[in-house]
């Protein structure tokens, strides 16, 4: 199965980056071309016959999948970058972290209005980045038509901040062990 293969092709790291911490490396997934091919190809499969016009990746993995899966689409690649990482005019959404907060920026002419939008990004663990990446899209004018991850780490439910979206993930970890 496609799944497991994805999911036997990424190293865990533990403490990292921080104690405690189990980390997700997919650079392990992305050095095998079949295995980033099948990642891709599972990934962008909903949205074949969407008529997608933009695909929104999330820095800094996320820009890896979306911009293949924007390539295959045929449609635009925006990036989605911490503040000040932009040239332009930005729009700039703040989300809310354990302790703090964090933002994030898109460039304001990056979506039109009515645009049909795939949201991208490695990996969904609280969802905070992706929603306030989903809010500026929404202000923008853009119609979010899926919201895709190759990973969720289901146990800290960030999929509950992106309810409102089609969410499509194709690699699940039910617990903070590599195994689950």
């Amino acid at each position: 199965m496609v799944t497991e293969r994805l999911k036997q092709s990424i190293r865990h790291v533990q403490d990292f980056p921080k104690t405690g911490i189990g980390f997700k490396d997919i650079t392990t997934l992305l050095k095998n071309p079949d295995r980033f091919r099948e990642a891709v190809d599972a990934l962008l499969e909903p949205y074949e016959n969407s008529n997608v016009d933009k695909v929104v990746g999330i820095e800094a993995r996320g820009f890896l999948l979306a911009s293949a899966i924007a390539y295959h689409l045929h449609a635009g690649l925006v990036p989605v970058r911490k503040p000040g990482k932009l040239p332009a005019a930005t729009l700039e959404e703040s989300y809310s972290l354990e302790y703090g907060t964090d933002q994030v920026a898109i460039h304001r002419d990056a979506i039109s209005e009515g645009d049909n939008v795939l949201m991208v990004d490695d990996l969904l663990a609280t969802g905070g980045t992706m929603a306030a990446a989903c809010r500026m899209v929404k202000k923008l004018g853009g119609n979010i038509v899926g919201v895709a991850f190759l990973i969720e780490l289901d146990f800290l439910n960030g999929q509950e901040k992106l309810r409102e979206f089609p969410l499509h993930v194709l690699i699940h970890y039910r617990s903070e062990t590599p195994e689950a």
